[in-house]
């Protein structure tokens, strides 16, 4: 009689034991195919977070300046409030006409604007900026061209350039300046609310409005306010010369049409972008050299500029004084 093996096992428990190995073979095989498909959606979640931040990371529209072959009207947009967050900030503008002048192809530059207006620091900075190159660049000429409204800060800096286009129906003018506040203290006593501000310095709650008028701070702040209005006339007059006509409302914040402006002296014809670039720069292709800003730097702008405006009118100091 043979002796029995030890390594043999009866038949149930021998397909128990393959049985076992088997489902651990398939479920090593699954947890390897899971964390294959782990692997694959970490790195295309990564993938897609790069494409993200080159998106954001991207300007709006290819920069297609570079290199220009033909003669061509080089073309600069100055579209909505004029402010340094904004894309009508001087800081685009400015860097957008240097192209243009520089460019050798460029046989005259149009700047379109459809603007209420903004910051007189910025359009001010726009407007020097016309003149310079005005003169650096004699051989190129410069025109604006007004769109559906170029009023105050848009016209300061239609008033830098050699004429003024604008269609029959466009807003022009609105020559003057502005500040805006409100008056609260008849609604805290109403409320029963007790105005505390601590300050150094006399003046330093200049404009409080949670305090009653003071005719002394009003005098001073229309002072300032005329300083910058005289700044805008005289402005306008050296850059439209004779062309304006002498009457006293021009300059009073009054904004006219197109066609009165033609009247007044504050437009010299009615055109379009297109009709001025075939028919007086005398070049039908138009390139575009406007500077879109990057998403991403907007994005940064716009949540620097509104914790700034936060900060402003906790302090109390969220009147500016804008051209509009």
């Amino acid at each position: 009689m043979s002796e029995p093996n030890p390594n043999s096992l009866p038949p149930g428990d021998e397909r128990w034991a393959r049985d076992t190995l088997t489902r651990l073979a398939f479920a090593a095989v699954t947890e390897q195919r899971r964390a294959r498909r782990w692997g694959i959606f970490f790195k295309l979640l990564f993938f897609a977070y790069l494409v993200t931040l080159l998106v954001l990371a991207w300007p709006d529209s290819i920069d297609s300046t570079a290199g220009s072959a033909k003669r061509h009207t080089a073309l600069v947009r100055v579209d909505g409030l004029i402010a340094s967050s904004t894309e009508a900030s001087s800081k685009n503008i400015v860097e957008a006409l240097r192209k243009a002048f520089k460019d050798d192809k460029t046989a005259g530059v149009i700047v379109a604007i459809n603007s209420p207006g903004g910051s007189p620091v910025q359009a001010g900075e726009i407007y020097d900026e016309i003149q310079r190159l005005r003169q650096q660049y004699p051989k190129i000429p410069v025109y604006a061209v007004a769109s559906d409204v170029c009023a105050s800060g848009g016209y300061y800096i239609a008033a830098a350039a050699q004429k003024i286009y604008a269609n029959r129906a466009s807003i022009v003018g609105s020559i003057g300046v502005r500040m805006d506040s409100f008056g609260f203290t008849d609604a805290i006593a109403k409320l029963g609310i007790e105005r505390r501000a601590y300050t150094a310095g006399s003046n330093k709650d200049f404009l409080d409005p949670f305090k009653p008028v003071n005719p002394e701070e009003v005098q001073h702040l229309q002072g300032m306010l005329d300083e910058i209005h005289h700044q805008f006339i005289t402005a306008v007059q050296q850059g439209r010369g004779e062309r304006l006509k002498d009457r006293p409302e021009v300059f009073s914040g009054l904004m006219w049409t197109g066609e009165q402006g033609v009247e007044l002296g504050l437009v010299d014809a009615l055109s379009s972008v297109q009709q001025v670039a075939d028919e007086v720069i005398g070049e039908t292709t138009i390139q575009d050299y406007t500077k879109r800003t990057r998403w991403l730097d907007r994005l940064f702008d716009e949540t620097e500029t509104s914790m700034s405006a936060a900060l402003l009118k906790t302090l109390g100091l969220d009147g500016a004084v804008q051209w509009r």
